[in-house]
């Protein structure tokens, strides 16, 4: 077919038939209205079945202009030295007796867009085809492969030769007729199905043809569509990932639906035969959507499947509307979470075919050719706008679409409904706008036809500038034999290259649509196939979040307490498997572990409660040191009751009442968490266990540190005036024993208010391999590490309480307690230097909880024993068994202390110049 004009007026063509002389003309100046074409001698047979084909099968046989413009209602032209023909689907299939409906904006609009990229990037390349401009015809197909037909009959019009040697103007001059552009080369189409039949008019023309997205394995015939090419990778890859996908996740039984038309039946083809082959899969259902689906079809095919329901996996080839559709099917069957869909490239990482049916489409495994976002047609289409895009008559459309306004157009008065568009909109700005997938392989496709030029112009035409004689017209089969050969880094950094049948190698991305356990919805990356699959298992989620892989699979149960084991080369088999030590049977396939908190049941089909114990008064772990801590008590007890009785004796009051009776609250307090250590863990019990834990041993050394360094600081300020230091008085003293006691409560109560004080269970303790003997273990929430924490300040104030002992064991011990508190703070620490090897070295015991609290509690009563025993003992002793020595010495004051400090100094020096002198014990 052929748009043709004159100056005279609209001609009438008649397709490839000779038509019969016209009448005279009516009126002067008229042009008589048939063309006649003609098929030149080249390559005479093809086009003369092209002829006959279009004869027989193509009514009505005579077009008037205006019906040729129904047919070819729109198309973009770029003039160049060549033209490149594009055939993208910028419209969907429109309903029933029309050809277009609605835009495809991502499948259409930015594919399009990719090749009017592609094109001005060669065109400004001075290296690539130079002074040679690539132009290009650009037609809509629809998704509708009768309607591209007609459509890409454009792109061989200027090979049909027309014989206009009888059209005459009434003039008697010849019409001028505008010659058509020659088409050397057609990026397209996208549809496998649209490509298969304007595959079989190209070939006739040797038109070649290079697609970006048909994957069909049937145009891999290269006996039948040897002039086509693609550079993306045909469904048999496609078919094999799939199944190595389905192998990959334990499934044996699994059916497929396709679209009807070549791209579904041939990738389910594929499937199947591959699956047959490889053995281990069984096709539980084979279903196919009609190409004209009536009112319930889809309905019927969710029927269809649930048949054989637990073949929940299903493998689909079909178009996104399909695909859609089938969703809403499962959707209105309640089946929502049943079907776990792995679908081909047509379905890929698109959000269309998924739009408000995400909970359906949750699991999904999908797989889409590797690609790469490319960033510079992302800078190029977020830059488009109404006055620098002109050149695409759909942006319009586009851009009212996009922005959800309406353009004003002369005489066509505004929906009210919708805005106006301004023009000032932004794309990306304004709109949401992500890069379609097909993006990078339709820039490869029209790159590959450049260097195929390219290289022609460089062996046709050597040295010259432009397009030589030898290119024009450029030949077709030469240039597919160019265009094999090619072999160039593409736009996403892989190599393009094809094979002696045209088709690209198989490299793919496989992604999972998850919704759970991600800020936002969306396909993730689980894996890729490069002839091999390598898919990450631990990143997929099903439905509801799940982690673990739902069954699609066939054959025999095994019995409770068994799980599935697949046999390798046997297809829908299986041998079972006992589940062993704390694992029970999760579902057919899987031997799951209990949680920590349970065990399994004897048939391990379920698990049960571990039984909990504790630690008993009975044990030898609490008996012991109850028993320590009883006599301790006791013992405490009856010096509280002696300092008491006789409180106003000269040795009470001398041993410091006030720091005595805080101290001997202290050791009592030690003694006294022995028991709230083997008492029954609770929330009361714990919170005591915090705050005296460590407090009991705070008070004792805190009142040890005030005394050593009162005792310290008198003598030290003896050594150099009369004058007493500060803070020496009983009130001073237990100021600073209480500001001291005061950093343990506070810690204590810093962790009561970060974490409550709590039971736990600890399951992991007694957990030996006989899971019949498993135990839980009642107990607070204190760690190894908090009780070393409870206890490191007391350990802090016990070391520098025995640094100050060291510090003054030169002080005359008529004077004071130093000699005794020294004594006491060294056996205390190494009490508990022997405590953290044996508290810690049990870690690996089965009884470790028992051990280290008996070893915790005896070594608080053994240390409070030696404070105990050396601090007061010798005291009750006088005054009970010696009241004699009771009595009152003459005061002190402090310049005789400062003496006495002065002659200590003094006798400490002539020591340590090797003359001994004995001390004045006189004063």
């Amino acid at each position: 077919m052929n748009n043709l004009s004159n100056k005279c007026g609209a001609l009438s063509v008649v397709a490839l038939k000779k038509a019969p002389p016209p009448p005279p003309p009516p009126s002067p100046h008229r042009c008589h209205h048939h063309v006649s074409f003609w098929i030149g001698p080249s390559s005479l047979w093809p086009r003369l079945l092209l002829s006959l084909w279009l004869w027989i099968g193509g009514p009505p046989v005579q077009v008037s202009a205006a019906s040729h413009q129904h047919f070819h209602p729109h198309s973009i032209k770029l003039v160049g030295d060549i033209t490149l023909g594009g055939l993208f689907p910028i419209h969907s299939r429109g309903p029933h007796g029309l050809p277009c409906g609605e835009l495809k904006k991502e499948k259409g609009v930015h594919r399009m867009e990719a090749m009017l990229y592609a094109l001005d990037q060669i065109n400004s390349d001075p290296e690539l085809l130079p002074n040679i401009t690539l132009g290009a015809r650009i037609l809509d197909t629809c998704s509708r492969d009768t309607y591209a037909l007609e459509q890409s009959l454009t792109f061989v019009q200027a090979v049909i030769q027309k014989d206009t040697s009888d059209i005459r103007c009434s003039n008697g001059e010849p019409p001028i007729i505008r010659k058509p552009e020659r088409v050397v080369g057609v990026i397209g189409a996208s549809a496998s199905s649209v490509s298969i039949m304007v595959a079989n008019i190209l070939r006739l023309f040797e038109i070649p043809q290079v697609s970006y997205a048909s994957t069909a394995p049937e145009l891999s015939d290269n006996n039948r569509y040897d002039f086509f090419s693609r550079v993306v990778p045909p469904d048999s890859y496609q078919a094999q990932a799939m199944l190595d996908i389905v192998k990959a996740l334990g499934w044996n039984y699994v059916s497929t639906l396709a679209s009807e038309g070549n791209y579904g039946e041939s990738g389910v083809e594929a499937f199947m035969q591959i699956s047959r082959e490889a053995g281990g899969v069984c096709i539980a259902q084979s279903v196919k959507i009609p190409r004209e689906p009536t009112a319930g079809e889809f309905d019927k095919i969710i029927r269809r499947l649930m048949e054989t329901s637990n073949a929940r996996g299903v493998i689909i080839f079909a178009n996104e509307d399909d695909i859609k559709r089938v969703l809403l099917a499962a959707k209105r069957a309640n089946l929502t979470g049943h079907f776990l869909f792995v679908g081909s490239d047509s379905w890929g990482a698109k959000s269309s075919p998924i739009t408000e049916l995400e909970d359906v489409a949750e699991g999904a495994v999908t797989i889409l050719p590797k690609r790469v976002s490319i960033e510079g047609f992302d800078q190029y289409f977020v830059s488009r706008s109404l006055e620098n895009n002109r050149r695409n008559i759909w942006f319009n459309e586009f851009w009212e679409d996009d922005f959800r306004c309406k353009l004003t157009r002369p005489g066509i008065k505004l929906d009210p409904d919708k805005k106006k568009c301004t023009g000032e909109e932004r794309i990306g700005r304004d709109s949401s706008y992500e890069q379609e997938g097909k993006v990078q392989f339709v820039i490869d496709a029209v790159y590959a036809v450049a260097y195929a030029l390219h290289n022609m112009h460089l062996d046709l035409c050597p040295g010259s500038s432009g397009v030589c004689s030898n290119m024009d017209p450029v030949e077709g089969r030469l240039l597919l034999d160019y265009i094999r050969a090619v072999k160039f880094n593409g736009s996403a950094g892989t190599s393009v290259l094809f094979n002696e049948n045209g088709d690209a190698p198989g490299r793919y991305d496989i992604f999972q649509f998850q919704m759970t356990n991600h800020s936002l919805p969306g396909y993730h990356v689980i894996g890729q196939w490069t002839n091999n699959l390598k898919l990450n298992l631990d990143e997929m989620q099903w439905s509801g979040g799940d982690k673990s892989v739902p069954d699609s699979i066939c054959s025999f149960p095994c019995r409770p307490g068994e799980r599935k084991k697949m046999v390798k080369g046997v297809p829908c088999c299986w041998h079972c498997e006992l589940c062993d030590g704390y694992q029970y049977q999760l579902d057919e396939f899987t031997c799951e572990s209990c949680p920590l908190d349970m065990r399994p049941v004897p048939n391990r089909t379920a698990c049960r409660p571990t039984p909990i114990i504790k630690l008993e008064w009975n044990s030898p772990f609490a008996l012991v040191p109850a028993s320590i801590a009883m006599l301790g008590i006791l013992a405490t007890s009856a010096v509280v009751i002696t300092f008491i009785r006789f409180n106003d004796t000269p040795i009470v009051r001398a041993s410091g009442r006030e720091l005595s009776y805080v101290l001997l609250t202290g050791i009592f307090l030690i003694y006294l968490i022995t028991f709230l250590m083997i008492a029954e863990p609770g929330a009361v019990a714990c919170a005591f266990r915090r705050l005296l834990l460590g407090l009991g041993m705070a008070i004792t050394y805190s009142a040890m540190l005030t005394k050593t360094n009162r005792i310290y600081r008198i003598f030290e300020q003896g050594k150099r005036s009369v004058t007493p230091p500060k803070f020496i008085s009983p009130t001073s003293q237990l100021i600073i024993t209480c500001i001291l006691i005061s950093v343990q409560v506070l810690g204590v109560f810093v962790w009561f208010a970060v974490v409550p004080p709590h039971t736990i269970i600890d399951y992991e303790e007694l957990r030996p391999p006989n899971p019949d003997l498993a135990r839980g273990i009642l107990k607070c929430d204190m760690s190894d590490l908090s009780i070393i924490c409870c206890l490191s300040y007391s350990i802090v104030l016990m070391v520098t309480c025995t640094v100050y002992a060291v510090k003054s064991r030169g002080v005359p011990e008529t004077f004071n307690e130093a000699k005794p508190i020294g004594f006491t703070m060294y056996t205390t620490c190494i009490i508990w230097l022997a405590f953290v090897p044996i508290f810690f070295g049990t870690a690996q015991s089965s009884d470790k909880m028992f051990i280290q609290t008996a070893t915790l509690t005896v070594s608080m009563s053994l240390s409070a024993f030696v404070s105990l025993g050396m601090l007061y003992l010798p005291k009750v002793y006088v005054i009970i068994f010696h009241p004699e020595q009771n009595v009152q010495k003459r005061k002190r004051s402090f310049k005789s202390v400062a003496e006495a400090a002065r002659v200590s100094q003094k006798s400490n020096e002539k020591q340590n110049g090797e003359t001994r002198i004995e001390p004045d014990r006189s004063q």
